[in-house]
Parts: C-alpha cells; structure tokens; sequence
C-alpha cells in the first residue's frame, strides 16, 4: 500500500520573485534603521485596511517606514511609487497601530527606505525622513 504525506502544512509558503525581493529589501531596511539606532517595533503589521512594513521608535518619535526595493529604475524608483494616496493610507494604518498598541507617542513619522539592489551585489540603501 502506497501512502501519500501532505507536507504542504509542515513547510513555509514559497514566495514568487517579487515578494522575496519585498522579503530582502525589508530585512535589510530594518539591519539599517537599527544600526542607525532606531528600534524595531514590529514588521509586516497586518489590519484590515493593509499592512506596514515596518514600525520602529527613534527617540520619542514613533516610526512608520515603507519599504520599497527593486532591481532597477526601468520601472520607475521606488520614490515614484509613493503617492498622496499611499501616504494617506499609511497615515490610516499609523492610526490603527496606535488604537490597536495604545501608544502615545511625542510625535509621528512617515519614512521610506528605497533599496537598489544592483548586480555588482552591494545594495544601495536611502532614507527618507518625513514622507509628508
């Protein structure tokens, strides 16, 4: 008798081309916004109106920081995909963070990272402070 197993539970999920390279461009987002000394409040916070990528506290600041990578400019840089309407979800699901965290922060901060990751294999790595 032939018995077939059903792994699919026991292993992770495999993410397509682009949600790894999502996957990379935040880890490495998140190693350098702490080595800035930043602390990491927590990463991929899902509601039901989105997610952010990472939430971190500078000082007294609480920190709502999209991460944008890609492999090259052909498509646009990762600035150009950051909108008015991005940035007023962003500042929704700042708004959920704090109801659902109870946090009173002195004061609140949009930032995006734009990570390059070139061929050579050494990703270039920007901070934008302040989105609004």
């Amino acid at each position: 008798m032939h018995k077939t197993t059903d792994t699919t539970a026991q292993s992770p999920p495999r993410l397509n081309h682009n949600q790894a390279l999502g996957a990379y461009g935040e880890r490495l987002a998140a190693r350098f916004l702490t080595r800035q000394g930043m602390v990491l409040l927590d990463h991929n916070w899902r509601c039901p109106q989105g997610e952010i990528d990472l939430v971190l506290r500078e000082r007294r600041t609480l920190v709502i920081c999209e991460v944008k990578t890609r492999t090259s400019h052909d498509f646009g840089t990762p600035h150009e995909a950051i909108d008015r309407r991005k940035v007023e979800r962003l500042c929704r699901l700042a708004a959920c963070w704090l109801r659902v965290h109870a946090a009173r922060p002195d004061d609140i901060r949009l930032d995006l990272v734009a990570v390059l990751r070139t061929r050579s294999g050494e990703p270039q790595i920007e901070h934008v402070r302040g989105l609004t």
